[in-house]
């Protein structure tokens, strides 16, 4: 039997080095426009929470930066999620997804939802998303796509099932 020997690790010790950076720190050039297309499942996986803050981190290098919510994305922008009434937080991160999403409003980010996916798929009226957020029609998802590569646009998608 293999026995692991070394030092017991404290709260706040780093055990990788995390001040090697390999690649340069970019920073957006006047006018550079990013976009985050987003068809994950909140809740599901961390990919969903992991988008929300990759767009907030390019939006904080300058980019103008969008976040297009489909699918199963569009369930991030829902307003009354808590329980046992909106706004509670039913168990200990339950509004991650909306307090990171009002960040990346507050700092400037744009935001629209899939009007399609909200009411068809998951029966969500448009009153009840978050402030901020802009409906789109289901065809504006595909020219947003477009929009990003006729403007040269950093893009990121994520897709999952």
């Amino acid at each position: 039997m293999a026995q692991i020997v070394g030092e017991r690790v404290s709260t706040g010790d780093a055990i990788v080095d995390y001040d090697d950076k390999v690649f340069p720190d970019h920073m957006a050039e006047p006018g550079q426009k990013a976009f985050v297309f987003y068809h994950a499942i909140p809740f599901e996986s961390s990919a969903s929470l992991v988008n929300l803050l990759t767009a907030t981190r390019i939006l904080r290098k300058g980019f103008d930066t969008s976040i297009v919510f489909f699918g199963p994305g569009s369930l991030v922008v829902a307003a009354t999620r808590g329980y046992p009434k909106v706004g509670d937080e039913g168990f200990p991160g339950n509004l991650t997804y909306n307090k990171q999403l009002q960040t990346f409003m507050d700092e400037g980010g744009h935001v629209y939802a899939c009007r399609f996916s909200a009411a068809a798929l998951y029966g969500m009226r448009e009153i009840d998303m978050m402030e901020g957020v802009k409906p789109i029609n289901p065809r504006d998802v595909l020219d947003a796509t477009i929009t990003a590569w006729k403007s040269g646009a950093l893009v990121l998608n994520t897709w999952t099932m």
